[in-house]
């Protein structure tokens, strides 16, 4: 399998027609039809359903689809890191985060770093600390801000970043708990809850709840908060995440109310061990430890 045939492969699920393919790639109909044939049999299965109308991906097709967005990107990624270097410095950073108040921090050094390297380019891809984590495995990722402390140890090199988050419940304002100031381990029992889908959010909050988390009533998951304030919105339940990210104004129907005993989390800026750097990136990375320092 080489690249030119994962790049045919993706322009034919993005048209989903051969014709409109084979016109964006500049190739004739018979041709790209044979590439494509010729993909299926190496692979010995079946990568689309040819209708009358349009071509959709099989079950294997969609696999296929999602390794080759990621080896394409991976691609892209390591050109860009040889090209010949210059005077001036140029590149691209590619940072994964999950939702957290202290990227703010690391905004604020990416906008300096591109004040004196006009040149370099920032990707922000916003993800749950799972994703996060295999797309720094795969390589599509220089950098990743994580929040669960211990689980990277081993894999990572890692930078501790200032302010803490706090864990709490978004909840409509109308809401019973909404009375109060804070929310213990016990008012959550039985009450309908959305909460991170997270591998590691089930063991951490069972620390903190002293019983665990598999009695609490999870009626619904997310991995970014705007679609759980959403579903809160609506009344399908209350949502366990972290303070500052959702709209809690005085126009919101919704309010946070942290948990007591409080229950703060540190994040990190964490990279692969290892793996060798872009100057771009080794540039940030050491304007993190100037001013962190």
């Amino acid at each position: 399998m080489d690249i030119k045939a994962l790049r045919y492969f993706l322009a034919l699920a993005k048209t989903g027609s051969v014709s409109a393919a084979a016109e964006y790639l500049h190739l004739t109909q018979p041709t790209l039809s044979r590439q494509l044939a010729d993909l299926e049999y190496r692979l010995d299965t079946q990568l689309f359903v040819r209708g009358s109308r349009k071509i959709t991906l099989t079950e294997d097709g969609e696999k296929l689809r999602h390794r080759a967005e990621e080896i394409l990107a991976l691609v892209a990624k390591t050109e860009q890191e040889f090209k010949p270097s210059s005077e001036a410095v140029s590149g691209e950073i590619y940072i994964g985060c999950g939702e957290t108040v202290v990227m703010r921090h690391l905004i604020y050094i990416l906008h300096q770093l591109q004040q004196d390297y006009p040149q370099v380019k920032v990707h922000i891809i916003s993800a749950d600390g799972n994703d996060v984590m295999e797309k720094l495995d795969q390589g599509l990722l220089d950098f990743g801000v994580l929040l669960m402390e211990g689980a990277y140890v081993n894999a990572y090199e890692s930078i501790r970043l200032p302010e803490k988050d706090i864990w709490g419940v978004l909840m409509r304002k109308d809401h019973a708990l909404a009375a109060k100031e804070s929310i213990a381990p016990q008012d959550l029992r039985g009450l309908p809850l959305i909460s991170s889908r997270q591998d590691q959010v089930g063991d951490f909050l069972s620390r903190w709840l002293k019983y665990d988390y598999a009695e609490l009533d999870v009626v619904a998951t997310y991995n970014l908060i705007f679609n759980a304030t959403l579903m809160v919105e609506q009344g399908i339940g209350c949502a366990l995440g972290l303070d500052k990210l959702a709209n809690t104004g005085a126009e919101s129907a919704l309010t946070f109310r942290p948990f007591e005993p409080l229950l703060e989390v540190e994040s990190h800026l964490a990279w692969k061990k290892y793996r060798p750097m872009s100057k771009a990136a080794e540039l940030f990375l050491n304007r993190v430890r100037a001013v962190l320092k």
